[in-house]
């Protein structure tokens, strides 16, 4: 039990730490990265609200910050502010916001979505998932919500009840890249890698994948010890300047494998991982 929990705490560090390029801000269907990006999770007054959003990040938190110290129980503007402050960084003050804006409004999907994700950027990983199943019902599932819920499992260590998450998200969007990625991530952490190499195939061979998927399958090709694979993988036909930053991320955290692998036996970390796509 020890030693399960000394993972969890690794992978925890691990999650908060990786992701460290500019290939990996890219979102997934117009959502962010493992912080995010902008999107909805599911209410169409998000979708209004979002499509008439300021694209600057920093300008929408201005806006929203604005329209919410005016009205703090404002729905929308709490929803939009939360979601800027995510998106600049700022996950605690996002977070505080946006528990504020579900207390006001209990009922309300899209911002006890938004709560779960901010708890979720913030490594509070169980409060994440409790938020998240609020969100939604069984009789109308979110397959956005299913995938970040599994990811927040993730890290917890909770791999085998994670992966029956990204399965009934798979249900509702079939081949969705961003989720298959996740699971792909999933079996990477549990050294599953044969595994982890299929489903992050499956996640590359889509139009929509973005880049971490990109990074995350020449990640795991890597591991498992085909480094010039892995670095065409990872270069792609990306521009040069691009290619390099690929490579070089791809190298980085392959070498902080090999480190792992020359500790002293019970003292090895946790494979190293990109990143988690969880979408708005």
């Amino acid at each position: 039990m020890r030693r399960q929990s000394s993972h969890a705490a690794s992978l925890a560090r691990l999650f908060a730490s990786a992701a460290v390029t500019t290939i990996l801000a890219a979102g997934l269907g117009g959502c962010q990265t493992m912080s995010d990006i902008t999107g909805s999770l599911s209410s169409s007054t998000s979708t209004s609200r979002a499509q008439a959003a300021p694209e600057d990040p920093r300008r929408a938190a201005e806006v929203y910050g604005e329209r919410y110290r005016a009205n703090p129980k404002d729905a929308e503007a709490a929803l939009g502010y939360g979601q800027a402050l995510r998106a600049t960084g700022q996950r605690a003050q996002a977070a505080a916001v946006l528990e504020q804006a579900t207390i006001a409004h209990p009922g309300n999907k899209a911002l006890l979505a938004a709560y779960g994700r901010a708890l979720a950027d913030n490594g509070n990983s169980q409060a994440a998932f409790d938020v998240l199943s609020r969100a939604h019902s069984p009789a109308n599932p979110d397959w956005r919500i299913l995938s970040v819920q599994g990811t927040t499992l993730d890290k917890m260590g909770k791999h085998e009840e994670a992966r029956r998450y990204y399965a009934s998200a798979l249900k509702i969007a079939p081949e969705e890249p961003s989720v298959l990625s996740n699971l792909g991530l999933s079996y990477m952490l549990t050294r599953e890698l044969p595994q982890a190499e299929e489903a992050l195939r499956r996640a590359y061979s889509n139009p929509r994948a973005d880049a971490r998927v990109r990074q995350n399958l020449a990640l795991v090709v890597g591991l498992q010890g085909r480094f010039q694979e892995a670095e065409t993988i990872a270069k792609g036909d990306l521009p040069a300047d691009e290619a390099a930053a690929n490579v070089a991320y791809l190298r980085e955290m392959l070498s902080r494998k090999d480190k792992d692998n020359s500790r002293p036996p019970g003292n090895k970390a946790i494979v190293p991982v990109a990143a988690l796509n969880q979408p708005d």
